[in-house]
């Protein structure tokens, strides 16, 4: 069992700078609990992939992760063969073509490596809506029963059942069977209290009453319709850039200087601007 109880979760969560509510703490509990796959889903920059990244660091697991993307095939995602080295060992020897498709000529992809782990192993499969609706049919199989079939060497059942996470940032719904297969969590941006006992957390020696400008003030800009809302991240890279500039209380001019540390669009950043009371920028 990877957690005794929601409450274990989220001290070693805790322990790790990873800051859990008790919906997140109950549900990395209960995939544990079950064996079953979590579906963390929800905008950019939430800490879905840090949820899996804080797993494995509490646990002692090995991470090995899949980052999906338009075009992921079977080869990049599952196995693939040597073929290079197959086509030396035929030239060296005519009579090798009987087993040129054997474990020597093997190049595990991340779903295979997991599945053949023998440690403990958290596979994080990130950003899976990116990947093609193909890519979900390989899924399947795998979040079934935990078994690969390779047609040259047999059927692959996993040595020991990985923790499973798969991310989503909603920017296709993605199949209700697999679905099915997983437990599900939505993860949005947190409330300004949590947002800054994260920052105190990851961010040694900030001061309190900082942490706390800058998390209402983040909470202001993510309430503007931008381009792109200020991740988690890019608020504690806010964070370290007041205490590498030295300064200790955030004013409209600070704000006005390092808006580009969390808004990436000049659109952006003219209407936060704008919506804050700053100077005008072009």
């Amino acid at each position: 069992m990877w957690f005794a109880s929601p409450d274990e979760v989220r001290g070693r969560l805790t322990a790790v700078d990873y800051l859990a509510d008790d919906g997140i703490a109950t549900s990395v509990f209960l995939a544990g609990a079950l064996g079953k796959p979590l579906l963390a889903e929800g905008p950019a920059g939430v800490g879905k992939t840090q949820l899996a990244k804080a797993v494995a660091e509490a646990t002692g697991a090995r991470l090995i992760r899949l980052q999906c993307y338009e075009g992921l095939d079977e080869a990049r995602a599952l196995y693939e063969w040597n073929y290079k080295k197959q086509l030396l060992r035929i030239q060296a020897d005519d009579g090798a073509w009987d087993d040129i498709f054997s474990e020597e000529f093997l190049l595990e992809r991340p779903l295979l490596k997991a599945i053949r782990s023998e440690e403990p192993t958290v596979l994080l499969i990130d950003e899976t809506d990116k990947a093609d609706v193909e890519v979900e049919g390989l899924l399947l199989e795998i979040l079934s029963d935990y078994q690969i079939t390779i047609p040259e060497l047999g059927t692959i059942t996993a040595a020991r059942r990985p923790y499973v996470v798969l991310t989503s940032n909603a920017t296709r719904e993605l199949s209700e069977a697999l679905k099915r297969r997983c437990l599900y969590l939505h993860l949005g941006y947190p409330t300004p209290e949590r947002e800054r006992d994260i920052l105190l957390a990851q961010v040694p020696g900030l001061p309190a009453s900082i942490a706390d400008q800058l998390a209402r003030t983040v909470a202001t800009l993510r309430a503007l319709e931008l381009k792109k809302s200020p991740s988690i991240a890019e608020t504690v890279d806010w964070a370290h850039t007041l205490l590498a500039l030295g300064r200790t209380e955030l004013d409209e001019a600070l704000i006005g200087q390092t808006l580009g540390v969390v808004l990436k669009h000049n659109s952006d950043q003219v209407r936060a601007a704008k919506e804050l009371g700053l100077p005008s920028r072009s």
